[in-house]
Protein backbone atom coordinates (compact mmCIF):
# COMPACT_ATOMS: atom_id res chain seq x y z
CA UNK A 1 0.00 0.00 0.00
CA UNK A 2 2.82 2.40 0.86
CA UNK A 3 4.61 1.46 -2.36
CA UNK A 4 1.50 2.37 -4.33
CA UNK A 5 1.30 5.68 -2.48
CA UNK A 6 4.88 6.38 -3.54
CA UNK A 7 3.85 5.86 -7.15
CA UNK A 8 0.91 8.22 -6.66
CA UNK A 9 3.30 10.80 -5.21
CA UNK A 10 5.31 10.69 -8.42
CA UNK A 11 2.18 11.12 -10.54
CA UNK A 12 1.07 13.95 -8.26
CA UNK A 13 4.44 15.64 -8.75
CA UNK A 14 3.95 15.52 -12.50
CA UNK A 15 0.46 17.01 -12.27
CA UNK A 16 1.50 19.76 -9.86
CA UNK A 17 4.18 20.96 -12.28
CA UNK A 18 2.07 20.52 -15.40
CA UNK A 19 -0.69 22.65 -13.85
CA UNK A 20 1.75 25.59 -13.94
CA UNK A 21 1.71 25.37 -17.74
CA UNK A 22 -2.01 26.15 -17.93
CA UNK A 23 -5.43 24.55 -18.26
CA UNK A 24 -4.76 23.20 -21.76
CA UNK A 25 -1.61 21.41 -20.61
CA UNK A 26 -3.45 19.96 -17.60
CA UNK A 27 -6.27 18.71 -19.81
CA UNK A 28 -3.76 17.25 -22.28
CA UNK A 29 -1.96 15.48 -19.44
CA UNK A 30 -5.30 13.97 -18.39
CA UNK A 31 -5.81 12.54 -21.87
CA UNK A 32 -2.20 11.33 -22.10
CA UNK A 33 -2.47 9.67 -18.71
CA UNK A 34 -5.50 7.72 -19.87
CA UNK A 35 -3.71 6.46 -22.99
CA UNK A 36 -0.65 5.56 -20.93
CA UNK A 37 -2.32 3.74 -18.07
CA UNK A 38 -4.88 1.87 -20.14
CA UNK A 39 -2.02 0.26 -22.10
CA UNK A 40 0.23 -0.35 -19.09
CA UNK A 41 -2.69 -1.84 -17.13
CA UNK A 42 -3.16 -4.45 -19.85
CA UNK A 43 0.45 -5.58 -19.41
CA UNK A 44 0.21 -5.54 -15.65
CA UNK A 45 -2.79 -7.86 -15.77
CA UNK A 46 -0.83 -10.65 -17.43
CA UNK A 47 2.15 -10.10 -15.13
CA UNK A 48 -0.13 -10.13 -12.08
CA UNK A 49 -1.02 -13.73 -12.91
CA UNK A 50 2.59 -14.69 -12.17
CA UNK A 51 2.01 -13.57 -8.55
CA UNK A 52 -0.75 -16.19 -8.19
CA UNK A 53 1.58 -19.01 -9.27
CA UNK A 54 4.53 -17.69 -7.26
CA UNK A 55 2.44 -17.27 -4.10
CA UNK A 56 0.91 -20.74 -4.40
CA UNK A 57 4.41 -22.13 -4.95
CA UNK A 58 5.61 -20.31 -1.85
CA UNK A 59 2.67 -21.61 0.19
CA UNK A 60 3.41 -25.17 -0.98
CA UNK A 61 7.20 -24.70 -0.44
CA UNK A 62 7.79 -25.21 -4.17
CA UNK A 63 10.75 -22.89 -4.88
CA UNK A 64 10.98 -24.10 -8.47
CA UNK A 65 7.51 -22.76 -9.21
CA UNK A 66 8.39 -19.45 -7.55
CA UNK A 67 11.51 -19.09 -9.69
CA UNK A 68 9.73 -20.06 -12.91
CA UNK A 69 6.93 -17.60 -12.16
CA UNK A 70 9.37 -14.71 -11.86
CA UNK A 71 11.09 -15.72 -15.08
CA UNK A 72 7.82 -15.85 -17.01
CA UNK A 73 6.73 -12.56 -15.50
CA UNK A 74 9.87 -10.93 -16.91
CA UNK A 75 9.32 -12.65 -20.27
CA UNK A 76 5.76 -11.33 -20.37
CA UNK A 77 6.95 -7.78 -19.67
CA UNK A 78 9.50 -7.94 -22.48
CA UNK A 79 7.08 -9.41 -25.02
CA UNK A 80 4.34 -6.89 -24.30
CA UNK A 81 6.54 -3.79 -24.24
CA UNK A 82 6.80 -3.13 -28.04
CA UNK A 83 3.03 -3.06 -28.76
CA UNK A 84 2.35 -1.04 -25.60
CA UNK A 85 4.97 1.54 -26.59
CA UNK A 86 3.58 1.70 -30.13
CA UNK A 87 0.08 2.33 -28.76
CA UNK A 88 1.35 5.23 -26.67
CA UNK A 89 3.39 6.76 -29.49
CA UNK A 90 0.20 6.79 -31.61
CA UNK A 91 -1.73 8.54 -28.85
CA UNK A 92 -2.40 11.71 -30.83
CA UNK A 93 -4.06 9.78 -33.67
CA UNK A 94 -6.14 7.80 -31.17
CA UNK A 95 -7.33 10.93 -29.40
CA UNK A 96 -8.21 12.64 -32.66
CA UNK A 97 -10.21 9.57 -33.68
CA UNK A 98 -12.10 9.87 -30.37
CA UNK A 99 -13.11 13.42 -31.21
CA UNK A 100 -10.69 15.32 -28.96
CA UNK A 101 -9.51 18.83 -29.85
CA UNK A 102 -6.39 18.89 -32.09
CA UNK A 103 -4.43 21.15 -29.70
CA UNK A 104 -5.18 18.91 -26.71
CA UNK A 105 -4.21 15.81 -28.70
CA UNK A 106 -0.96 17.44 -29.82
CA UNK A 107 0.02 18.43 -26.28
CA UNK A 108 -0.94 14.98 -24.99
CA UNK A 109 1.39 13.40 -27.54
CA UNK A 110 4.28 15.51 -26.25
CA UNK A 111 3.80 14.06 -22.79
CA UNK A 112 3.35 10.52 -24.17
CA UNK A 113 6.49 10.83 -26.31
CA UNK A 114 8.46 11.12 -23.08
CA UNK A 115 6.49 8.57 -21.07
CA UNK A 116 6.38 5.77 -23.65
CA UNK A 117 10.07 4.86 -23.41
CA UNK A 118 9.67 4.04 -19.73
CA UNK A 119 6.78 1.60 -20.19
CA UNK A 120 9.06 -1.49 -20.47
CA UNK A 121 10.78 -0.51 -17.22
CA UNK A 122 7.42 -0.13 -15.47
CA UNK A 123 6.37 -3.64 -16.52
CA UNK A 124 9.72 -5.24 -15.65
CA UNK A 125 9.73 -3.56 -12.24
CA UNK A 126 6.17 -4.74 -11.67
CA UNK A 127 7.23 -8.33 -12.43
CA UNK A 128 9.98 -8.05 -9.82
CA UNK A 129 7.58 -6.48 -7.38
CA UNK A 130 5.01 -9.27 -7.70
CA UNK A 131 7.76 -11.83 -7.07
CA UNK A 132 8.95 -10.04 -3.92
CA UNK A 133 5.40 -9.70 -2.65
CA UNK A 134 4.67 -13.39 -3.27
CA UNK A 135 7.59 -14.42 -1.04
CA UNK A 136 6.77 -11.89 1.73
CA UNK A 137 9.74 -9.60 1.00
CA UNK A 138 8.06 -6.32 0.04
CA UNK A 139 10.31 -3.86 1.89
CA UNK A 140 12.94 -3.37 -0.88
CA UNK A 141 10.27 -2.29 -3.37
CA UNK A 142 8.92 0.25 -0.87
CA UNK A 143 12.29 1.88 -0.25
CA UNK A 144 13.15 1.89 -3.95
CA UNK A 145 9.86 3.61 -4.78
CA UNK A 146 10.18 6.18 -2.00
CA UNK A 147 13.66 7.05 -3.27
CA UNK A 148 12.17 7.66 -6.70
CA UNK A 149 9.81 10.40 -5.44
CA UNK A 150 12.43 13.13 -4.76
CA UNK A 151 14.39 12.02 -7.84
CA UNK A 152 11.29 12.50 -9.97
CA UNK A 153 10.65 15.90 -8.39
CA UNK A 154 14.17 17.07 -9.25
CA UNK A 155 14.18 15.74 -12.81
CA UNK A 156 10.73 17.12 -13.63
CA UNK A 157 11.83 20.56 -12.45
CA UNK A 158 15.05 20.46 -14.46
CA UNK A 159 13.61 19.12 -17.70
CA UNK A 160 10.31 20.99 -17.73
CA UNK A 161 11.77 24.43 -17.04
CA UNK A 162 15.19 23.84 -18.61
CA UNK A 163 17.25 24.60 -15.51
CA UNK A 164 21.04 24.18 -15.18
CA UNK A 165 21.57 24.73 -18.89
CA UNK A 166 19.14 22.00 -19.98
CA UNK A 167 16.60 22.76 -22.73
CA UNK A 168 13.06 23.74 -21.72
CA UNK A 169 11.01 20.69 -22.74
CA UNK A 170 7.74 21.35 -20.87
CA UNK A 171 5.39 18.33 -21.24
CA UNK A 172 7.99 16.26 -23.07
CA UNK A 173 10.44 16.94 -20.25
CA UNK A 174 7.97 15.76 -17.61
CA UNK A 175 7.49 12.51 -19.50
CA UNK A 176 11.24 11.98 -19.97
CA UNK A 177 11.89 12.63 -16.28
CA UNK A 178 9.38 9.93 -15.31
CA UNK A 179 10.98 7.54 -17.80
CA UNK A 180 14.43 8.08 -16.28
CA UNK A 181 13.03 7.44 -12.80
CA UNK A 182 11.28 4.24 -13.94
CA UNK A 183 14.52 2.99 -15.46
CA UNK A 184 16.31 3.66 -12.17
CA UNK A 185 13.61 1.84 -10.18
CA UNK A 186 13.92 -1.22 -12.40
CA UNK A 187 17.71 -1.37 -12.07
CA UNK A 188 17.46 -1.10 -8.29
CA UNK A 189 14.76 -3.79 -8.15
CA UNK A 190 16.81 -6.09 -10.38
CA UNK A 191 19.82 -5.71 -8.11
CA UNK A 192 17.81 -6.66 -5.03
CA UNK A 193 16.13 -9.61 -6.75
CA UNK A 194 19.47 -11.10 -7.81
CA UNK A 195 22.06 -9.91 -5.28
CA UNK A 196 20.33 -9.34 -1.92
CA UNK A 197 20.81 -12.16 0.57
CA UNK A 198 17.08 -12.69 1.19
CA UNK A 199 16.49 -13.48 -2.52
CA UNK A 200 19.61 -15.41 -3.53
CA UNK A 201 18.16 -18.83 -2.71
CA UNK A 202 15.47 -18.37 -5.35
CA UNK A 203 17.96 -17.90 -8.22
CA UNK A 204 15.34 -15.79 -9.94
CA UNK A 205 17.29 -15.16 -13.17
CA UNK A 206 18.53 -18.73 -13.63
CA UNK A 207 17.94 -19.84 -17.24
CA UNK A 208 16.27 -16.53 -17.99
CA UNK A 209 16.66 -17.15 -21.72
CA UNK A 210 14.62 -20.37 -21.52
CA UNK A 211 10.90 -20.02 -22.26
CA UNK A 212 8.79 -22.20 -19.94
CA UNK A 213 6.00 -22.99 -22.39
CA UNK A 214 3.65 -24.91 -20.03
CA UNK A 215 3.78 -22.23 -17.36
CA UNK A 216 3.51 -19.43 -19.92
CA UNK A 217 0.41 -21.10 -21.34
CA UNK A 218 -1.17 -21.26 -17.87
CA UNK A 219 -0.14 -17.69 -17.19
CA UNK A 220 -1.83 -16.47 -20.36
CA UNK A 221 -5.03 -18.43 -19.64
CA UNK A 222 -5.20 -16.99 -16.13
CA UNK A 223 -3.79 -13.56 -16.90
CA UNK A 224 -5.67 -12.64 -20.06
CA UNK A 225 -9.01 -12.20 -18.23
CA UNK A 226 -7.15 -10.14 -15.59
CA UNK A 227 -5.65 -7.96 -18.32
CA UNK A 228 -8.97 -7.41 -20.03
CA UNK A 229 -10.64 -6.67 -16.67
CA UNK A 230 -7.95 -4.10 -15.85
CA UNK A 231 -8.33 -2.74 -19.35
CA UNK A 232 -12.05 -2.29 -18.77
CA UNK A 233 -11.45 -0.74 -15.34
CA UNK A 234 -8.77 1.63 -16.66
CA UNK A 235 -10.88 2.26 -19.71
CA UNK A 236 -13.74 3.48 -17.55
CA UNK A 237 -11.58 6.39 -16.40
CA UNK A 238 -10.43 6.96 -19.96
CA UNK A 239 -14.03 6.96 -21.16
CA UNK A 240 -14.85 9.47 -18.43
CA UNK A 241 -11.98 11.70 -19.58
CA UNK A 242 -13.15 11.46 -23.19
CA UNK A 243 -16.69 12.42 -22.17
CA UNK A 244 -15.33 15.32 -20.12
CA UNK A 245 -13.30 16.45 -23.13
CA UNK A 246 -16.45 16.46 -25.23
CA UNK A 247 -18.07 18.75 -22.66
CA UNK A 248 -15.24 21.31 -22.35
CA UNK A 249 -11.51 21.72 -21.73
CA UNK A 250 -12.28 23.19 -18.31
CA UNK A 251 -14.33 20.15 -17.34
CA UNK A 252 -11.48 17.89 -18.45
CA UNK A 253 -8.89 19.87 -16.46
CA UNK A 254 -11.07 19.91 -13.33
CA UNK A 255 -11.78 16.20 -13.71
CA UNK A 256 -8.03 15.53 -13.71
CA UNK A 257 -7.89 16.63 -10.08
CA UNK A 258 -10.72 14.29 -9.13
CA UNK A 259 -9.03 11.51 -11.10
CA UNK A 260 -5.75 12.09 -9.28
CA UNK A 261 -7.44 11.78 -5.90
CA UNK A 262 -9.31 8.69 -7.11
CA UNK A 263 -5.97 7.23 -8.19
CA UNK A 264 -4.67 7.81 -4.66
CA UNK A 265 -7.58 5.91 -3.14
CA UNK A 266 -7.31 3.21 -5.81
CA UNK A 267 -3.61 2.69 -5.10
CA UNK A 268 -4.37 2.14 -1.41
CA UNK A 269 -7.07 -0.43 -2.11
CA UNK A 270 -4.89 -1.94 -4.85
CA UNK A 271 -2.13 -2.57 -2.31
CA UNK A 272 -4.60 -4.34 -0.04
CA UNK A 273 -5.98 -6.25 -3.04
CA UNK A 274 -2.48 -7.42 -4.00
CA UNK A 275 -1.87 -8.55 -0.42
CA UNK A 276 -5.19 -10.41 -0.52
CA UNK A 277 -4.18 -12.14 -3.76
CA UNK A 278 -0.93 -13.35 -2.21
CA UNK A 279 -2.42 -14.41 1.14
CA UNK A 280 -5.32 -16.23 -0.49
CA UNK A 281 -2.91 -17.98 -2.85
CA UNK A 282 -0.72 -18.97 0.11
CA UNK A 283 -3.77 -20.50 1.81
CA UNK A 284 -4.81 -22.28 -1.39
CA UNK A 285 -1.28 -23.67 -1.69
CA UNK A 286 -1.67 -25.07 1.84
CA UNK A 287 -5.23 -26.34 1.10
CA UNK A 288 -6.43 -24.09 3.94
CA UNK A 289 -10.06 -23.18 3.26
CA UNK A 290 -10.55 -21.36 6.58
CA UNK A 291 -7.40 -19.32 5.87
CA UNK A 292 -8.93 -18.14 2.60
CA UNK A 293 -12.08 -17.03 4.41
CA UNK A 294 -10.15 -15.13 7.09
CA UNK A 295 -8.00 -13.39 4.50
CA UNK A 296 -10.94 -12.26 2.38
CA UNK A 297 -12.86 -10.93 5.37
CA UNK A 298 -9.84 -9.20 6.92
CA UNK A 299 -8.78 -7.54 3.67
CA UNK A 300 -12.29 -6.29 2.97
CA UNK A 301 -12.77 -4.83 6.45
CA UNK A 302 -9.36 -3.17 6.40
CA UNK A 303 -9.90 -1.64 2.98
CA UNK A 304 -13.40 -0.34 3.68
CA UNK A 305 -12.38 1.29 6.97
CA UNK A 306 -9.34 3.04 5.48
CA UNK A 307 -11.18 4.23 2.38
CA UNK A 308 -14.17 5.42 4.41
CA UNK A 309 -11.86 7.64 6.47
CA UNK A 310 -10.21 8.94 3.31
CA UNK A 311 -13.61 9.65 1.75
CA UNK A 312 -14.60 11.86 4.67
CA UNK A 313 -11.23 13.63 4.52
CA UNK A 314 -11.56 14.33 0.78
CA UNK A 315 -15.10 15.67 1.19
CA UNK A 316 -13.99 17.97 4.01
CA UNK A 317 -10.91 19.27 2.17
CA UNK A 318 -12.22 19.24 -1.40
CA UNK A 319 -11.78 22.98 -1.99
CA UNK A 320 -8.23 22.97 -0.62
CA UNK A 321 -7.35 19.97 -2.79
CA UNK A 322 -8.75 21.60 -5.92
CA UNK A 323 -6.95 24.86 -5.12
CA UNK A 324 -3.64 23.00 -4.75
CA UNK A 325 -3.75 21.92 -8.40
CA UNK A 326 -5.88 24.57 -10.10
CA UNK A 327 -5.01 27.85 -8.37
CA UNK A 328 -2.60 29.06 -11.06
CA UNK A 329 -4.34 27.77 -14.16
CA UNK A 330 -6.17 30.75 -15.59
CA UNK A 331 -7.94 34.03 -14.93
CA UNK A 332 -11.11 32.09 -14.04
CA UNK A 333 -9.29 29.98 -11.46
CA UNK A 334 -12.11 30.41 -8.92
CA UNK A 335 -14.63 28.80 -11.27
CA UNK A 336 -12.18 25.98 -12.03
CA UNK A 337 -11.59 25.37 -8.33
CA UNK A 338 -15.32 25.30 -7.68
CA UNK A 339 -15.88 22.77 -10.46
CA UNK A 340 -12.94 20.64 -9.29
CA UNK A 341 -14.27 20.63 -5.72
CA UNK A 342 -17.74 19.68 -6.93
CA UNK A 343 -16.37 16.76 -8.97
CA UNK A 344 -14.38 15.61 -5.94
CA UNK A 345 -17.60 15.57 -3.91
CA UNK A 346 -19.47 13.55 -6.53
CA UNK A 347 -16.55 11.23 -7.24
CA UNK A 348 -16.01 10.49 -3.54
CA UNK A 349 -19.31 8.62 -3.57
CA UNK A 350 -17.61 5.85 -5.53
CA UNK A 351 -14.48 5.48 -3.37
CA UNK A 352 -15.82 2.72 -1.11
CA UNK A 353 -17.43 0.72 -3.93
CA UNK A 354 -14.19 1.07 -5.94
CA UNK A 355 -12.19 -0.27 -2.99
CA UNK A 356 -14.56 -3.22 -2.63
CA UNK A 357 -14.12 -3.97 -6.34
CA UNK A 358 -10.32 -3.93 -6.13
CA UNK A 359 -10.04 -6.04 -2.97
CA UNK A 360 -12.70 -8.56 -3.99
CA UNK A 361 -11.14 -9.06 -7.43
CA UNK A 362 -7.72 -9.45 -5.81
CA UNK A 363 -9.07 -12.15 -3.50
CA UNK A 364 -10.68 -13.95 -6.44
CA UNK A 365 -7.37 -13.91 -8.34
CA UNK A 366 -5.74 -15.72 -5.43
CA UNK A 367 -8.25 -18.52 -6.11
CA UNK A 368 -7.50 -18.29 -9.87
CA UNK A 369 -11.01 -17.06 -10.57
CA UNK A 370 -10.64 -14.48 -13.35
CA UNK A 371 -13.15 -15.20 -16.10
CA UNK A 372 -16.40 -14.46 -14.28
CA UNK A 373 -15.07 -11.14 -12.86
CA UNK A 374 -14.23 -10.20 -16.44
CA UNK A 375 -17.88 -10.62 -17.44
CA UNK A 376 -18.92 -8.57 -14.43
CA UNK A 377 -16.52 -5.75 -15.34
CA UNK A 378 -17.79 -5.52 -18.90
CA UNK A 379 -21.45 -5.48 -17.95
CA UNK A 380 -21.27 -3.21 -14.88
CA UNK A 381 -18.67 -0.67 -15.97
CA UNK A 382 -19.54 -0.34 -19.61
CA UNK A 383 -23.13 -1.36 -20.16
CA UNK A 384 -24.23 0.45 -17.01
CA UNK A 385 -21.55 3.00 -16.06
CA UNK A 386 -20.49 4.49 -19.39
CA UNK A 387 -23.99 4.37 -20.83
CA UNK A 388 -25.43 6.23 -17.84
CA UNK A 389 -22.54 8.69 -17.84
CA UNK A 390 -23.13 9.52 -21.49
CA UNK A 391 -26.89 9.75 -21.01
CA UNK A 392 -26.78 11.91 -17.87
CA UNK A 393 -23.84 14.06 -18.89
CA UNK A 394 -24.35 14.75 -22.58
CA UNK A 395 -28.00 13.96 -23.32
CA UNK A 396 -29.87 15.01 -20.21
CA UNK A 397 -27.50 17.94 -19.74
CA UNK A 398 -26.01 17.37 -16.29
CA UNK A 399 -22.53 17.88 -17.74
CA UNK A 400 -19.47 16.72 -15.79
CA UNK A 401 -21.63 15.89 -12.76
CA UNK A 402 -23.77 13.50 -14.80
CA UNK A 403 -20.71 11.69 -16.12
CA UNK A 404 -19.41 11.15 -12.58
CA UNK A 405 -22.79 9.91 -11.34
CA UNK A 406 -23.08 7.38 -14.16
CA UNK A 407 -19.60 5.99 -13.58
CA UNK A 408 -20.22 5.77 -9.83
CA UNK A 409 -23.36 3.70 -10.39
CA UNK A 410 -21.38 1.34 -12.63
CA UNK A 411 -18.73 0.89 -9.94
CA UNK A 412 -21.38 0.11 -7.33
CA UNK A 413 -22.94 -2.54 -9.57
CA UNK A 414 -19.51 -4.14 -10.18
CA UNK A 415 -18.78 -4.20 -6.44
CA UNK A 416 -22.05 -5.96 -5.67
CA UNK A 417 -21.48 -8.66 -8.28
CA UNK A 418 -17.92 -9.33 -7.10
CA UNK A 419 -18.96 -9.65 -3.46
CA UNK A 420 -21.62 -12.19 -4.38
CA UNK A 421 -19.08 -14.18 -6.40
CA UNK A 422 -16.55 -14.06 -3.55
CA UNK A 423 -19.12 -15.28 -1.03
CA UNK A 424 -20.00 -18.20 -3.30
CA UNK A 425 -16.40 -19.37 -3.74
CA UNK A 426 -15.45 -18.90 -0.09
CA UNK A 427 -18.49 -20.94 0.91
CA UNK A 428 -17.38 -23.72 -1.45
CA UNK A 429 -13.89 -23.70 0.06
CA UNK A 430 -15.38 -23.87 3.54
CA UNK A 431 -17.43 -26.91 2.58
CA UNK A 432 -14.45 -28.60 0.88
CA UNK A 433 -11.33 -27.47 2.76
CA UNK A 434 -8.99 -29.84 0.91
CA UNK A 435 -10.14 -28.78 -2.54
CA UNK A 436 -7.56 -26.88 -4.66
CA UNK A 437 -9.60 -23.96 -5.91
CA UNK A 438 -9.10 -23.33 -9.60
CA UNK A 439 -12.70 -22.39 -10.06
Amino acid sequence: MLTNLGQVAMMGTDLAFIARLGAEATAAAALAGRIYWISVAFGMGLIAASACFAAQGYGANNLSLVRRSLRMGLWTALLLSPPIMAFQLLGEHILLALGQAPDAARLAQQYLSGLAWGAPMVLLFFAIRTFMTAVNRQAPVLWITLTGVPLNLLLVFLLMYGSLGLPRLELLGVGLATTIVNFSLFLAGLWFATMAQSFRDYHGLARLWQLDRPLMRQLILLGMPISISLLLESGISSAGAVLMGLISTKALAANQVASQVSALVFMISSGIGMAATVRVAHAVGRNDGSGVKRTCLGAMLLGVVIVAVLTLAVIAARFEIAELFLDELADDADAMIGLGAHLLLVGASAFISGAVCTIASGSLRGMKDTRVPLLFAGSAYWLIGVSLGYLLGLKIGLGATGVCIGLSIGAAAYAGLLVLRLQLLVRRLGLHPTHESGT
